[in-house]
């Protein structure tokens, strides 16, 4: 068996020199758009990490070991076909020898492992809707609880119960900052969503607090950023929700499938929004990585 982790030259690198670095998942890529506009999405949410001075570090499982930054050709492995990988799945996935796309939870496990203290995303994982019954909570949030780190993301994802998710955050101790925001933005819409816990209005302050949650043994730090474009898709939502219902769809399997049902039943706007937002907060969360390295 390879070595379990392995770090792109370029990555590793950067972590030893104390560059900024940014991780990036791969279900993005797998799951969140039909192919071949997932692959462009990861390269593009790359781009804009470099483009804010940062280094990309996208993290999935392939060829018997987790990677820590993958190459154009390593990224188009990630297909449809590819495992969904979260923090309990990336041993199995690695151990097995199969393609494993990781979630939020999965990416912040490795970035965890690996000492990278920022990540970008479209829209964090949390309780969904219904809670107890199912009792369906993402592992994101244990996750995101237990690593050091700042997630950029558009709050959480539009198909969970926002408000449930938020409390638990609280629990958690999950500081919920928003960036130029007052409230949590509810992924598709700007707003709507619960207050946040604090505003902030720079990069620079986001990461001195980041910094400082760290120092008084804090896990992770959300960062929510409003999308560049407001949908309402609030009765959208629901119809996807009723129709995994419908169909049996649970589990990890219900994100993939509302988001589908959500870009044909709007005619590709939910997915030219989707675009926009994770490469924005691929974007931002490098400016944060960066202003945390300067300082």
């Amino acid at each position: 068996m390879p070595q379990l982790v392995e770090l792109s030259e370029e990555v590793g690198d950067a972590l030893e020199k104390g560059r900024a670095v940014v991780a990036l998942e791969t279900t993005l890529v797998a799951h969140g758009f039909p192919a071949p506009e997932g692959l462009e999405v990861g390269l593009e949410s790359e781009q804009r990490v470099r483009a804010a001075g940062a280094v990309p570090a996208t993290i999935g499982v392939l060829d018997g070991a987790i990677r820590v930054g993958l190459t154009p050709e390593q990224l188009a492995c990630f297909t449809p076909d590819a495992r969904k990988v979260g923090p309990r799945d990336l041993a199995a996935c690695a151990a097995q020898g199969v393609v494993g796309a990781t979630t939020v939870g999965g990416t912040l496990a490795v970035a965890r492992a690996v000492g990278i203290h920022f990540l970008g995303t479209g829209g964090l994982g949390g309780v969904h809707c219904g809670f107890p019954s199912p009792p369906d909570v993402s592992a994101d949030l244990g996750a995101l609880a237990r690593t050091p780190a700042l997630v950029a993301c558009s709050g959480v994802k539009s198909l969970l119960d926002v408000a449930a998710t938020a409390e638990l955050l609280e629990t958690l101790g999950v500081p919920v900052l928003g960036f130029r925001t007052d409230t949590l933005p509810l992924f598709y819409s700007a707003h709507g969503g619960p207050p946040v816990s604090a505003r902030v209005e720079t990069v620079e302050v986001a990461a001195e607090i980041a910094d400082a949650h760290w120092a008084l043994g804090g896990g992770g730090v959300l960062l929510a950023n409003a999308p560049p474009e407001s949908l309402d898709v609030a009765d959208l939502i629901e119809e996807g929700l009723a129709e995994a219902r419908r169909r049996s769809v649970g589990g990890q399997q219900i994100t993939p499938f509302v988001l589908s049902f959500l870009h044909e039943r709007s005619g590709g706007e939910t997915m030219r929004v989707n675009r926009a937002l994770i490469a924005e907060n691929a974007g931002l969360a490098a400016a944060v990585a960066v202003a945390h390295a300067a300082s």
